[in-house]
């Protein structure tokens, strides 16, 4: 009897050992890679980065799937499914569907998400003729309501937005390209990772109603919008239904500490893990590994985290939460 309550004892300590390391220690990877082999763990932020800047990044705020009408699907199209789907795979001439971008020191994963997404499907809807790089810039700045860098947003205004006033384009932070390139630099998000530093940066820049100087349209012109939006139901077939037809959505999940770290494999959060925050992603296709059904999604922190930026998370649970939120939309496409 004895002998069992020390036992009983000494895992308690244990776990409160393990609880007590900090989130971004050597030790903390160390312990994520004993405790279970689903994933690998690895060195992504440096231990000295302020918890503060990360939660952060963390910017999906609870939604309001409830304004948006639901999209639903038929068995007969759910059963006959593949295992698995990459959607690059179908629509081989949309390049976006590979690209991963970086949002900086910004709280704006709910714009990245959206545009991302919206990109995407500008192209699979125009037959995979039209490349229309959505600006994550002018969804951030402009959209009063949806959201900003140091407060998150919220998805489903993003959409809304997209379908109500139009997004121009524009591409990545000094790149020229597009009416509006992102205005925040990017910045380390891996060890790894030659770019300088995160600053707590948390501003949000001013919403311009003009395009970049040199840029060949201006801005009302350069708009394009969504002809619906809409949620889906937190059911595994109808998202996988949505992703084979119409290509990559947006979804939320909750980060914890240990997903800091992901390097590869199919993501399941510790028991022991904790809360950081909400954050929105780009879900874009799924499979299976190892015995194990996953969700592919694109993250906005750059190549240099997890990856090569993208991550997979464990399929057809609610895992951290990851099926609860997923919005979407059909893009207008011009001349249609």
């Amino acid at each position: 009897m004895v002998t069992s309550c020390v036992a009983v004892v000494l895992c308690a300590l244990a776990v409160v050992a393990v609880d007590r390391l900090h989130p971004l220690s050597d030790e903390y990877i160390q312990e994520i890679n004993l405790k279970q082999n689903s994933w690998k763990a690895g060195r992504n932020f440096r231990p000295d980065t302020p918890m503060s800047y990360i939660k952060n990044l963390l910017g999906a705020r609870r939604g309001e799937k409830k304004n948006l009408p639901i999209m639903k699907y038929d068995a007969e199209l759910i059963a006959n499914l593949p295992v698995s789907f990459h959607p690059s795979d179908k629509w081989p001439n949309c390049p976006s569907l590979n690209e991963i971008r970086d949002q900086g020191s910004c709280g704006s994963c709910w714009a990245f998400g959206a545009v991302e997404a919206m990109t995407d499907r500008y192209c699979i809807h125009s037959n995979q003729t039209l490349n229309f790089h959505f600006s994550a810039q002018d969804l951030l700045t402009c959209c009063d309501n949806c959201g900003s860098c140091l407060g998150g947003g919220l998805l489903e205004r993003a959409w809304r937005y997209w379908k109500d006033n139009g997004i121009v384009s524009g591409g990545s932070y000094n790149s020229s390209l597009g009416c509006q390139p992102y205005g925040i630099a990017p910045c380390k998000h891996s060890e790894q990772d030659p770019l300088p530093p995160c600053g707590e940066g948390y501003y949000t820049p001013q919403c311009e109603t003009s395009c970049e100087s040199g840029y060949d349209s201006d801005y009302q012109t350069d708009k394009r919008h969504g002809k619906e939006v809409y949620t889906l139901r937190s059911n595994e077939d109808d998202i996988k239904a949505e992703l084979f037809k119409n290509g990559p959505v947006e979804a939320s999940f909750g980060v914890y500490s240990d997903f800091l770290h992901y390097k590869h494999g199919v993501y399941v959060k510790l028991p022991n893990a904790t809360h950081l925050g909400g954050h929105a992603i780009k879900i874009l296709g799924w499979g299976v590994e190892n015995g194990q059904k996953y969700w592919l999604a694109a993250n906005s922190w750059n190549t240099y985290w997890g990856d090569k930026g993208f991550f997979k998370i464990l399929r057809g649970v609610n895992h951290c939460g990851i099926e609860n939120e997923v919005v979407a939309g059909i893009p207008l496409i011009l001349n249609e």
